[in-house]
């Protein structure tokens, strides 16, 4: 096994509930676990930190072994070095937020630090919240904390299990961008639980997708999103992500302008510098077919492509995998137009994508 690696068995009966899974996850960005409510994606992650005692279980995270069943190896949840943030942030109250990130520093076993103590409230933004009783925090301002919490003890891996459930949107939209800045800046590996697709958009660079107590889809991000056997390419959140770089801004038109590994895109404005990387969600709605160029139209962004495959949805819909360039791209079209078009595997065509946003 790869030492990069996280390697996880885990079968569990709960009578209606059986979580039955098998799995290799990188140990490197953030895989999240997505899945409806009672999917397993809580319970696989109680037992990877060792708070669910699976009876049949191996968990190995690159050469550290914390569960082996046949061998009778159970690292008990304190002796494993992660950190873990709940949907309730947890805070001890009796503490200041300063003595709450100092309780974690003083728990630290590892010799070396993966993250600064000073790091943590850097990226977090929570310098001038350290005099604060938790109390006196938002719900917003709780979770941040939590976080930090968990980063100072310097943890191999970091699990977070839907920390956005408990605050509203515009919370949820304000905290994002923190979230965002640690995949950026940690090497740290994080799994992240939730059920909300903006947040798989926004923040994942691997994807598990559960149901049932089952893994019925596993891989990179934009691999999984759009497989026509997996189970996201057909509902009507169905979109790609693309990996872009800001490269100019058109401030007459409120535009910004990316490039990605296959061409140039023209995007909503975007307050960032040129050289920016870019998260470019588009949706498998906003994206047409057309057999030939299209001439005096208002869509901006018309890129040659190349059909892969052809899927029907049944209720007269059909999805269209599309790559273009190095990417591929999701369209959803009416089975009358798959067939007046004749789509079908390595045909020349143009994606003309009707909208595009930035999620990240």
């Amino acid at each position: 096994m790869s030492a990069s690696e996280l390697k996880a068995r885990f079968k569990l009966n709960y009578g209606e509930f059986d979580l039955d899974l098998d799995l290799s996850l990188p140990v490197a960005g953030v895989t999240v676990f997505y899945g409806h409510s009672g999917s397993g994606k809580t319970t696989l992650l109680r037992c990877i930190a060792g708070l669910e005692h699976a009876p049949y279980g191996y968990l190995r995270i690159g050469d550290t072994l914390w569960q082996d069943s046949e061998r009778g190896v159970f690292l008990p949840t304190h002796r494993r070095n992660l950190g873990y943030v709940f949907q309730d942030a947890n805070l001890f109250p009796h503490l200041s937020v300063r003595a709450n990130l100092d309780y974690a520093v003083r728990r630290m076993r590892c010799r070396e630090r993966k993250i600064s103590l000073q790091q943590a409230i850097e990226l977090l933004a929570i310098a001038p919240l350290l005099a604060r009783m938790p109390e006196r925090l938002s719900g917003g301002e709780r979770q941040r904390v939590a976080i930090a919490r968990a980063l100072a003890a310097s943890p191999d891996i970091l699990l977070m299990d839907e920390p956005l459930a408990a605050l509203d949107e515009e919370r949820k939209q304000e905290f994002l961008p923190y979230l965002t800045g640690l995949q950026q800046n940690l090497r740290i590996p994080i799994l992240y639980v939730t059920h909300s697709r903006h947040e798989v958009n926004r923040l994942a660079d691997h994807l598990l997708v559960m149901a049932a107590g089952k893994a019925v889809a596993c891989g990179p991000l934009a691999e999984t999103l759009t497989r026509l056997d997996g189970p996201l390419a057909a509902d009507r959140m169905a979109a790609s992500v693309w990996q872009g770089r800001l490269v100019s801004h058109e401030a007459d038109y409120h535009l910004s302008h990316a490039e990605f590994a296959g061409g140039n895109l023209s995007l909503p404005y975007l307050d960032a510098k040129p050289g920016s990387p870019v998260r470019i969600r588009i949706y498998a709605r906003d994206v047409s077919i057309a057999l030939q160029p299209p001439q005096a139209s208002s869509i901006l962004n018309v890129l040659p492509a190349e059909v892969r495959a052809v899927a029907d949805l049944g209720q007269g819909q059909s999805v269209v995998q599309l790559a273009a360039g190095g990417e591929i791209l999701l369209s959803h079209i009416t089975q009358k137009s798959a067939a007046l078009l004749k789509l079908a595997p390595g045909m020349p065509v143009f994606a003309q994508i009707k909208g595009t946003s930035i999620v990240g």
